[in-house]
């Protein structure tokens, strides 16, 4: 980490890198002002436009509204083992990763946060990370700008930079526009002022990031946050980079691995036995009606 910060200060020296001096008047004391004082905290989130739940068909997002599909329970299973952590640790903050591209990290962060966003009160924030190859604006079918990366150059204040999903708790910020240095971005003090402040609005805060073997800013990312998740691909992943990957980390932080890529008949080889026997709709009931029926046909 030293050879990064000798070669911010050689950028800072040489002018390449300027610090936020831009930021609009309300934020400009602190880089984070709006952030600082309890009173302003729900005021900020007021703020905060929002946009329609829409994703394409093609998009893999989970939905919501259909509890029972395979894709659901798994990430309501990574939300219940997570959420139980945070009652053993103070974890609101994650990073999500993987070792190499196209094991479907972005993905996994955006479904997480979806489920964690359903339950009652769980306010959740997404925020897109990878400033190389962003991706989470085309997945809910928004702007790339304002966003993170506008913030924290002072071209716009935070509640610009985020956007709320209409009818969820979820909110949504954006990579922002292209910048050549994501580094050396990531290195300002506006980054750690953030990711401090965040909890004090969101219950999780859920981060997108560059590939460990491709980048370092996960790494640098998972030094500021509370816990990191590796997204692994069946059958793409191999152990050799996992293992060079958890050798990366500055931090060993590791909250656990994502397995991505199940076959789908693996999935409902899983959820076809319990939901099969009665519905809500025949039984009258609510779906923890379905799933007990289940366990007592199999106790018999």
């Amino acid at each position: 980490m030293s050879r990064v910060h000798d070669a911010l200060r050689r950028a800072e020296q040489a002018g390449v890198l300027s610090p936020p001096v831009n930021r609009p008047p309300s934020e400009a004391r602190t880089g984070a002002a709006v952030l600082d004082s309890g009173p302003n905290l729900a005021g900020l989130l007021e703020q905060v436009p929002e946009i329609p739940l829409r994703t394409s068909a093609d998009s893999l997002l989970i939905d919501v509204t259909r509890p029972h599909e395979p894709p659901m329970e798994e990430f309501r299973t990574l939300r219940t083992r997570l959420n139980h952590m945070k009652t053993l640790q103070p974890i609101h903050s994650v990073v999500v990763t993987s070792a190499s591209p196209a094991e479907g990290k972005s993905l996994s962060a955006a479904n997480l946060a979806l489920a964690e966003a359903h339950l009652a009160n769980n306010v959740t924030l997404l925020a897109d990370f990878d400033f190389r190859r962003p991706i989470m604006h085309s997945l809910f079918n928004t702007s790339r700008t304002p966003g993170i990366t506008d913030y924290l150059l002072g071209k716009c204040q935070l509640h610009e930079a985020m956007r709320r999903i209409a009818g969820t708790s979820l909110y949504l910020m954006p990579a922002g526009e292209a910048v050549i240095n994501p580094l050396e971005l990531l290195n300002l003090r506006e980054v750690k002022l953030l990711l401090d402040r965040l909890p004090t609005l969101f219950n999780w805060i859920i981060l997108d990031s560059p590939p460990l073997l491709f980048a370092a800013d996960a790494n640098l990312l998972s030094t500021m946050c509370h816990g990191t998740l590796m997204v692994v691909r069946i059958g793409h992943t191999t152990i050799d980079s996992v293992t060079r990957a958890m050798q990366s980390l500055c931090n060993n932080n590791v909250l656990g691995v994502v397995v991505n890529a199940a076959r789908r008949g693996e999935l409902y080889s899983k959820y076809t036995y319990y939901h099969s026997y009665y519905t809500p709709k025949e039984r009258g009931e609510g779906d923890e009606a379905a799933l007990v029926a289940g366990e007592k046909e199999e106790a018999k």
